[in-house]
């Protein structure tokens, strides 16, 4: 789970900075592509961590089933 773990952090984390830097580049040039963008990047983010939020409470459940 450690490996996943760091996994989907690397992956949140870029995808987070991704969404930042494009909605800083929104903010400065007033191009709504990179408004666009930052939606898409900040979406992208959001599942992933709901991802592993339902991989860890549902892994949890598994575990508990399976050692009762």
């Amino acid at each position: 789970m450690t490996i996943f773990r760091w996994i989907i952090g690397v992956i949140s984390a870029l995808l987070v900075g991704g969404s930042v830097l494009s909605f800083v580049l929104f903010m400065a040039f007033d191009i709504n592509v990179w408004l666009e963008r930052a939606r898409s990047l900040r979406r992208g983010a959001y599942m992933a961590l709901l991802f592993w939020f339902n991989v860890e409470v549902w892994g949890r459940v598994v575990w508990t089933i399976i050692t009762w």
